[in-house]
């Protein structure tokens, strides 16, 4: 079959709305070609719901293309501009190792990005290479599929190919390219370049251009209110997906602005790692001396991320400047209310309630704060209580948890619903197993010392239903067993 049927059969179905912005805001190039490409792990799974013939992208053609080699048809690759707030200072950023393909429209009409990170340099690699090893692509691949299945909206990995050359950090690595997939790649940080360096009618056309993409029902808005309508609508987002970070005890390790899209999904998984033993003041990051972006200052550091984005949008808001001050500010202001809604109605469905009492919030806070002083497992917590199998950790011997326990079942006891309803509803809301740190390493140092990937798919397919509560998820449930070490993460450049 010659190289140009093959390509038609892949499936690529590609538009470039983003390369027909103003040319500021990106670098048209290709990828950087690679030694020898080779396929390690693909989602194929994803691939079909993307309209894409995964038998073909595992093909030699195939491969070459996702080691960034050759480019499928119908694809403008560009390298995006973006600046960020980096643990507070700012800085002008971008596309520094990825180059975005195009966007791939489903069969449904969904637009994806479909972008290789790990490709090579860019205008906007400052110091770096351009590449990315290959234990830090196949972190992201596990995370962001967990992710996906926890049900927390996030980029997706689509594959992780080796390049056949190493590279150079501390020590010599495996070179590799994740293709990431995504609702887009705008970011608060690509506001915040044009409106530090460029002009006010491209600062008006990236955001038309965000809110048909993502908030098209803004469209719908008076004319004079709809940037307003837009900021709000982010910031929505934004508190509905920290709130299920804090749901799961995920940890993003590195929230800067860069780091943050407008779309409402997770991106950049650097130094993430999941919380075991509930401590608000989880941080696992190597360079996070300073706890910024722990566990429990997430949200905060969620809105203070906003605040930078809304100051991008003053000049859309109102033609006054004071004006648009006080209608960001307010808006803004909203942000730790939505929060506090979805993470009550996430926490409520995952003690199995239905409806809202004012002694909610008192009594999840009291277990929270009963399972932080007896370090107990932030997962398995809920899981026992869910299965009703209150053993195996000390705060279930506390008689402050006892009390606890009667408050809670009498609250059960109060809804209209059945009990069994109520516990089929936490089963729904508190998954049996998350990426364990200690499991992750497990596989990646398999996987990248060893070449063996099978342990790797194994525990990928036990994450890839984290609600089913199945036998074979028992083993990846436990937790890490004691050590004196500190669980520490990296960047992973």
């Amino acid at each position: 079959m010659n190289n140009y049927i093959l390509q038609k059969n892949m499936g690529w179905n590609f538009d470039n709305s983003y390369a027909r912005l103003p040319k500021s805001l990106f670098t048209r190039m290709n990828p950087t070609p690679v030694r020898s490409p080779k396929l390690v792990i693909f989602n194929s799974s994803l691939a079909a719901s993307l309209g894409l013939n995964g038998e073909c992208l595992q093909s030699e053609e195939g491969v070459e293309i996702l080691g960034g080699n050759k480019l499928p048809e119908g694809s403008e690759p560009i390298a995006q501009a973006y600046a960020g707030h980096q643990f507070g200072y700012f800085t002008m950023l971008g596309d520094g190792r990825a180059i975005l393909l195009g966007e791939q429209i489903t069969p449904e009409g969904e637009r994806f990005d479909i972008q290789l990170k790990g490709s090579g340099r860019t205008p906007y690699s400052r110091n770096g290479d351009g590449r990315a090893a290959l234990g830090p692509m196949l972190r992201e691949y596990i995370i962001s599929e967990a992710m996906h299945a926890l049900g927390i909206p996030t980029t997706r990995s689509l594959a992780v190919v080796t390049t056949g050359e190493p590279v150079y950090r501390e020590k010599v690595l495996q070179g590799a390219i994740l293709t990431r997939v995504a609702k887009s790649h705008i970011r608060v940080g690509t506001f915040q370049y044009v409106r530090v360096w460029r002009t006010l009618d491209e600062l008006r056309k990236l955001a038309d251009y965000a809110i048909d993409r993502h908030y098209p029902e803004v469209n719908g808005e008076n004319p004079s209110t709809r940037y307003v309508a837009f900021l709000k609508e982010v910031v929505k987002s934004q508190a509905a997906l920290i709130a299920k970070w804090q749901l799961v005890g995920f940890i993003h390790g590195v929230m800067n602005t860069d780091n943050m899209a407008i779309s409402g999904e997770t991106i950049d998984y650097g130094p993430c790692a999941f919380m075991d033993r509930y401590d608000p003041a989880t941080v696992f990051s190597s360079i996070d001396h300073y706890g910024r972006y722990a566990y429990q200052n997430q949200p905060y550091i969620g809105a203070w991320n906003l605040a930078r984005f809304a100051e991008t949008l003053l000049p859309l808001l109102a033609e006054d400047e004071k004006i648009a001050v006080t209608i960001a500010q307010d808006v803004v202001s909203k942000f730790h209310d939505f929060y506090n809604e979805y993470w009550l109605s996430g926490m409520r469905a995952k003690l199995g309630l239905f409806n809202q009492e004012e002694e909610d919030e008192k009594l999840i806070k009291d277990l929270l704060s009963l399972m932080e002083k007896h370090q107990a497992d932030f997962t398995n917590t809920f899981l026992a209580l869910t299965f009703q199998k209150l053993e195996g950790s000390p705060v279930f011997c506390t008689e402050e948890f006892r009390e606890w326990l009667k408050r809670w079942q009498s609250r059960l006891l109060k809804q209209p619903e059945p009990i069994d309803l109520a516990y089929e509803r936490m089963r729904a809301n508190n998954p049996a197993l998350i990426p364990r740190n200690h499991r992750v390493e497990e596989v990646l140092k398999l996987a990248v010392g060893q070449g063996e990937f099978r342990k790797m798919e194994q525990f990928l397919n036990a994450l890839s239903k984290p609600y089913a509560h199945s036998h074979d998820q028992v083993d990846y449930s436990l937790p890490p067993p004691p050590s004196n070490e500190r669980y520490v993460t990296y960047c992973g450049t």
